[in-house]
């Protein structure tokens, strides 16, 4: 198995000068089975550079795992140009939202609305089916296996373990580690914090051992400090997460918009400096990097 970025920012796409090492497009990761079987992991802007590559290969067969269905996640989707071909087979999976009682087929079909898109639902010439899963429940896609864990995030979010051909990886999404929301004093402070010692013991474990852990570090600590409750994580938190899961590489990914190329290089060299000990198995995600496991 092996896996590719396509996009490594968070929030917004960030073209220009400044972010030409490392890439400016929203999230999008490329897996290839050793079958050579496509799973991708989120649509965001960088799924339209990867649709690139594969029209020289239609047909096509694609799975598509959303984490979640905030812009910077889907917003490629209506420029995934293989949906528009006949004879490609396009499966989009996600989680039904609580809130809403809405599938992950309104991921697409709302993005082709008259008002924000020119072409409809209708036009599209590929099949596309659309699949509801559980956290938990795994899914088989040929030779992988996906299991996806709610994460939290301010909408319902699945981080996902993939495992095929001996090999696997977890992608968080975006992830923050969720705070105590009682006070030492209230009633139910010590109950809520055994929850989230247990909701975090079940994060560990479905990560343990992965040859690649993927992580939302969109901020650094003081950063962080005003930002509680945005919905993500720090470059400590993914490196406390990698040390706990005992995972072999971790990757850094969902810059934050205004990280240029030079704060990146700055940051990852302090981050080297600090921890030693991740020197040959940390990394920053860029646009471009292929990994095989």
């Amino acid at each position: 198995m092996k896996f590719k970025f396509w996009g490594v920012r968070g929030s917004i796409p960030t073209p220009g000068p400044q972010t030409v090492k490392y890439g400016g497009n929203t999230t999008c990761i490329e897996i290839r089975t050793d079958r050579n079987e496509l799973i991708i992991l989120d649509a965001g802007t960088g799924i339209h550079t990867l649709a690139q590559t594969l029209l020289k290969d239609m047909p096509i067969t694609a799975h598509i795992f959303i984490t979640h269905t905030h812009w910077d996640h889907i917003q490629g989707l209506p420029f995934f140009i293989p949906i528009f071909f006949k004879n490609n087979r396009i499966t989009i999976y996600g989680g039904l939202d609580p809130v809403t009682g809405e599938n992950i087929n309104r991921a697409l079909s709302a993005q082709l609305q008259y008002s924000y898109f020119p072409i409809h639902e209708a036009q599209l010439k590929a099949r596309i089916d659309y699949m509801t899963i559980r956290p938990g429940e795994t899914v088989s896609t040929g030779s992988a296996r996906i299991t996806p864990i709610i994460l939290n995030h301010p909408v319902l979010n699945f981080g996902y373990r993939v495992d095929c051909d001996g090999s696997s990886l977890f992608f968080t999404g975006d992830f923050e580690s969720p705070a105590n929301i009682y006070q030492s004093e209230d009633d139910d402070y010590e109950s809520y914090r055994f929850f989230l010692g247990e909701k975090h013991q079940e994060i560990i474990k479905a990560m343990n051992g992965v040859d690649a852990l993927i992580v939302d570090s969109s901020y650094t600590d003081e950063e962080y400090a005003i930002r509680v409750g945005w919905g993500h994580g720090t470059y400590r938190s993914g490196i406390k997460l990698a040390d706990e899961a005992k995972a072999k590489r971790l990757f850094l990914t969902h810059h934050e918009p205004t990280r240029t190329d030079a704060d990146l290089d700055l940051i990852y060299q302090g981050l080297l400096e600090q921890h030693p000990q991740f020197a040959d198995k940390l990394f920053i995600a860029r646009e471009g990097l292929e990994v095989c496991l």
